[in-house]
């Protein structure tokens, strides 16, 4: 597996005077921006990178060295020669040459219709840019994400198996992600990147093969719960979904489905732990499966929100698994042979034996969902508490990114971990997902250390 580790640069003077930076090297990191980056270095001091990229913009390049300046004294037996700074072009953040260095409003007000266009349809949005040949149309967006292939190319070529630390931009990382995971250029805002935040990438071989989000867009070493919205944004209706703590069978791997498992002593601890976490989170609503082992997460975490009340939807129930319910691998393995391995590689073509099928399962919990964004928009609430299983879990995932089922193993979802998804327009409009499968509450760092187990 090659773990890549994806780190946006630290604030900066233009971020903080909402400019446009582009391709602009006229920006540096401000206090703040130093000192978060400060922080990523401690928080990823105890983890061996073979080798740290960074673009060559000076905010980027700026975080990237006050990253290695942590590491190095955190660390005072490593040599700075062991993992050099490598600068790469095609970390170069959005390219938007009629834009840079101008204030957002004045964007908007100078550009109304482009501005729309970026917004709306990204993948469409284009500039006309003059050159010594004459005028060019330039697309942005989708320039970006060819570029970024071509780095993906490059480095899973060269560091296979290896760990990996990148230091980019808001644009250039969400592009980096998207492309890994096949997310559309059409959905580019669907992807919230932080100033200083961390999102893991793991690749099982090249962009063909299995890539998986274990996370996205943490902030908590900065002392963040969540990734604080950017200027002039709206989170509109929010809903953190949860995946149950651990049950004895997820630490086993047996299969569960739905066998009403409840949780065991660690999956009490991390629904706490949970919690604590959430405490100060402003919950107004909570939705759980109907199931005992996110019921029991669901009504641990609302202890600390004692007015809200539980509500119960059968469509967040866990994908049933039929005759491998209560099996472990070996015992699948030998009944119905080969079939583990497509539901590995193949997972959207897999009918569980007596069971579901991956679309049965984003059928009910789509239907859900959706009901429980339009009903908060009706009773006008703004955060939800939604408390479901693995395969739900990525399920909606999907759906929320706009992918398709074959896309399920994409997405990691640790026992007691928390994902932000926001609807700031409505069901109408593109949800974005702020961060995904937040589990630093649950001690572990930056990485999922939770039990990976059966569904």
């Amino acid at each position: 597996m090659t773990r890549v580790i994806i780190v946006r640069h630290g604030q900066s003077n233009y971020n903080t005077e909402r400019r446009i930076q582009g391709r602009s090297n006229a920006s540096q990191l401000t206090e703040k921006g130093r000192h978060d980056a400060a922080k990523v270095g401690k928080a990823l001091s105890n983890i061996a990178f073979d080798a740290i990229y960074s673009s060559p913009l000076r905010r980027a390049k700026s975080t990237a060295e006050i990253i290695c300046h942590e590491f190095l004294a955190t660390n005072p037996g490593t040599s700075s020669k062991s993992v050099s700074l490598q600068i790469s072009d095609k970390l170069l953040e959005i390219d938007l040459p009629l834009w840079e260095g101008m204030v957002n409003s004045e964007v908007q007000e100078k550009f109304a219709e482009d501005y729309r266009t970026w917004h709306e349809r990204p993948d469409k949005f284009v500039m006309q840019v003059s050159t010594e040949q004459g005028t060019r149309e330039h697309f942005p967006i989708l320039a970006l994400y060819a570029q970024a292939r071509e780095f993906w190319q490059e480095l899973l070529q060269e560091h296979q198996g290896k760990t990996i630390l990148i230091v980019g931009h808001n644009g250039i990382n969400r592009a980096l992600i998207s492309t890994a995971l096949g997310i559309c250029p059409s959905r580019y805002h669907s992807l919230q990147q932080s100033n200083c935040a961390i999102s893991i990438l793991n690749f099982a071989g090249g962009l063909d093969d299995n890539v998986q989000l274990e996370s996205m867009n943490q902030t908590q070493h900065m002392g963040e719960v969540f990734p604080t919205l950017r200027p002039g944004h709206h989170q509109g209706v929010r809903l953190l979904l949860v995946r149950h703590g651990e049950t004895e069978w997820n630490r086993q791997g047996r299969f569960q489905g739905q066998i009403d498992i409840p949780l065991n002593d660690n999956g009490k601890l991390q629904a706490s732990k949970a919690a604590e976490f959430l405490k100060d989170v402003n919950i107004d609503f909570a939705v759980s499966s109907t199931m005992a082992r996110p019921k029991e997460t669901a009504e641990i975490i609302l202890g600390a929100h004692p007015d809200v009340e539980l509500g119960l939807d059968a469509g967040l129930c866990e994908i049933s698994h039929g005759l491998w319910e209560g099996k472990f691998e070996q015992d699948i393995e030998q009944e119905f042979p080969g079939e583990l391995e497509r539901w590995r590689t193949l997972p959207a073509e897999v009918q569980m034996p007596e069971g579901e099928n991956l679309q049965q399962v984003y059928d009910r919990a789509v239907v859900a969902w959706q009901n429980i964004v339009q009903t908060a928009i009706a009773a006008n609430r703004s955060v939800g508490l939604i408390v479901a299983h693995d395969a739900t879990n990525k399920t909606l995932l999907c759906h929320i990114l706009g992918l398709s089922n074959e896309n399920f193993w994409n997405f990691r979802q640790g026992n007691g971990a928390v994902s932000v998804i926001d609807y700031p327009s409505g069901l109408n409009g593109l949800p974005v997902l702020q961060a995904m499968n937040i589990t630093a509450h649950l001690g572990g760092g930056v990485l999922d250390k939770t039990a990976a187990g059966a569904l």
